[in-house]
């Protein structure tokens, strides 16, 4: 197994269990909600459908996609050699399509809205960073055999790590303040919108400290 194969391996790994960590998140906050008994007799079915499809297999299976659309157009990007801008943009016009096809927050909005266009950049540029930075992952050719290892000697130090985790968080914060803003663009009934929201905010937040401490344990 080559260097690439084997930080791809690695990666992909990582970036799934990171996927169960956030999904779970939400899960057990929509969990929370309903033991806490604050659903009135509208909301609930409302929610426990939108519980339905967070908890189906389908959120799982359209995220390992994007998750194999990011590592696969690195790969292509770092077997090619060095690349020119417009052919890194080739790849990513390319490919954007089916990553934005498979996005949990996409499919909840309505494509018509007048701030879908907003929300479709962001997505854009979460995807693109994704790939910029799964090309420094899979260029590591020190001997290494798991994700801390290889996040130390792709960033080399906490700060550049850092600044790169949350440049990630903060495209993901934007797309969530895009529909915060107005939440007419969600596909569910108005009563509902504040709950799935709030779960939202609380599910990123939540997502954000554990990525935060988790860089602190990789490079302490």
């Amino acid at each position: 197994m080559d260097d690439v194969e084997r930080n791809y391996k690695i990666l992909e790994k990582r970036m799934i269990e990171q996927m169960d960590i956030s999904l779970n998140y939400g899960k057990n906050l929509i969990d929370s909600e309903f033991d806490a008994g604050i659903f009135n007799v509208l909301v609930k079915p409302v929610v426990k459908s939108f519980y339905k499809y967070w908890s189906d297999k389908d959120a799982r299976v359209g995220t390992r996609e994007q998750i194999k659309l990011a590592l696969n157009s690195a790969k292509e990007l770092v077997s090619n050699g060095e690349l020119s801008e417009e052919q890194f943009d080739a790849i990513i016009n390319r490919n954007f399509p089916k990553y934005l096809e498979n996005d949990q927050t996409d499919r909840q909005c309505k494509k018509d809205h007048r701030n879908y266009k907003s929300l479709k950049e962001v997505t854009k540029k979460c995807f693109i960073t994704q790939v910029e930075e799964s090309i420094l992952f899979l260029k590591v050719k020190e001997d290494i055999n798991d994700y801390p290892g290889l996040s130390r000697a792709a960033f080399k130090t906490k700060e550049i790590a850092y600044q790169a985790l949350i440049r990630q968080l903060d495209y993901n914060e934007e797309g969530i303040a895009v529909v915060e803003k107005d939440d007419t663009i969600l596909k569910v009934p108005k009563l509902a919108k504040n709950v799935i929201l709030n779960i939202l905010r609380k599910g990123f937040e939540l997502t954000k400290t554990q990525l935060i401490d988790e860089l602190d344990d990789i490079f302490n």
